[in-house]
């Protein structure tokens, strides 16, 4: 148990820009719920959940590229990934890892055990519903603290030699792509074409896509390219090519991709469904060069192509994730670690984007 009342944790305050953002060294350590477990948070990912919704980023009154400043005139009704308002004050952060330190009404087995969080609230009456779905840190608060609290469904023990920053770069970005490649059904054989290949999701499809037998053909920025090839694209396209079709043909040897999984969007979108095969598929988990996008039906009804949406992650695949980890199928790829105390310049690092893989913040749990 903590041998104090109150934790460091960094609190959103409400949308805007990184002075919501408010250190604490006085915050009280949450009790939990019958059915919740405590956790000693070890170390906790950064992703672009917690700067769109600090950001108002989601919501339906803003059409422009995700840049983490705050968007003043965004109508915070909306300005969560789930269209709904967000509760402050809230403590950020779903990529946690820890240690279990104390259970409600939870199995007793679980403390001491090193855990994974998954990220996706459920209701374990429903599990099923979409429409009852939340997210760690978003819908509850998180990992950015010392202590956090869960439903003891969520927490996967994990047996693995990597260090706590290295396991908190998979949760958020490995479950998201391992979602999409499912979404799109990819399977051995199929050729997956990735832009934004340098982020976590990105890094993350390139991985999971070769797990598969697929083969990834990569998208990213030319200082990235070297990087990128390593964790294991079989090609490198330039990140914003003026033509698109004309760099797959010159750089992969290819006329047309199978699937096209994407983060990005933006003015190139058009583009990428052009070079999906007839037949071919279309997955979406982002938007980070803007949401709004051209889009011609002819392209889409004509060539039969299948387009899905990958949010809301199914339940079991976590569990999927976490033994691929175990069994050495991914690695991790940690860009940078900060201390809990420097998360504003860990969140302007990842905004900044020159980075390949994920960036964490560490947080040495306490001594009982």
């Amino acid at each position: 148990m903590p041998a104090s009342a109150t934790m460091r944790a960094f609190v959103l305050q409400g949308h805007g820009d990184l002075d919501q953002l408010a250190y604490h060294d006085d915050w009280p350590v949450p009790a939990p719920a019958p059915g919740q477990v405590l956790i000693a948070v070890g170390a906790c990912g950064l992703n672009n959940t917690d700067v769109n919704t600090r950001s108002a980023w989601y919501s339906k009154s803003v059409d422009e590229a995700t840049t983490g400043a705050g968007f003043a005139d965004a109508d915070a009704e909306d300005a969560s990934w789930g269209g709904r308002s967000i509760v402050f004050p809230r403590i950020q952060g779903a990529d946690v890892v820890g240690t279990v330190v104390a259970v409600n009404g939870a199995p007793d087995s679980l403390v001491g055990r090193r855990v994974l969080v998954d990220t996706w609230l459920r209701d374990w009456d429903a599990p099923l519903d979409l429409a009852r779905t939340g997210y760690f840190g978003s819908e509850c608060d998180g990992g950015y603290a010392e202590y956090t609290v869960v439903d003891h469904r969520q927490v996967h023990p994990i047996d693995s030699d990597f260090t706590d920053p290295e396991l908190a770069t998979f949760a958020t970005a490995y479950i998201t792509a391992e979602n999409m490649l499912r979404r799109a059904a990819v399977a051995a054989g199929d050729t997956v074409l990735i832009p934004g290949a340098s982020g976590g999701v990105g890094s993350a499809l390139i991985q999971l896509t070769n797990r598969r037998g697929a083969t990834a053909i990569a998208m990213c920025g030319e200082d990235k390219a070297a990087a990128v090839a390593e964790v294991g694209a079989a090609a490198v396209l330039p990140r914003s090519p003026g033509n698109l079709r004309a760099a797959l043909r010159d750089v992969a040897e290819l006329d047309a991709v199978n699937v096209v999984a994407d983060v990005v969007g933006g003015a190139l979108w058009p583009q990428m469904l052009d070079v999906i095969e007839r037949g071919g598929r279309y997955t979406c988990a982002g938007a980070i060069a803007g949401p709004m996008v051209e889009f011609d039906l002819r392209t889409f009804y004509l060539r039969d192509l299948v387009m899905t949406g990958a949010t809301v992650v199914p339940p079991g695949l976590f569990a999927d994730l976490v033994g691929y980890i175990e069994r050495a199928e991914v690695r991790p790829l940690l860009a940078a670690t900060y201390p809990l105390e420097q998360l504003k310049t860990a969140q302007e690092a990842f905004i900044a984007k020159v980075h390949v893989g994920n960036i964490v913040v560490s947080v040495t749990p306490p001594s009982p």
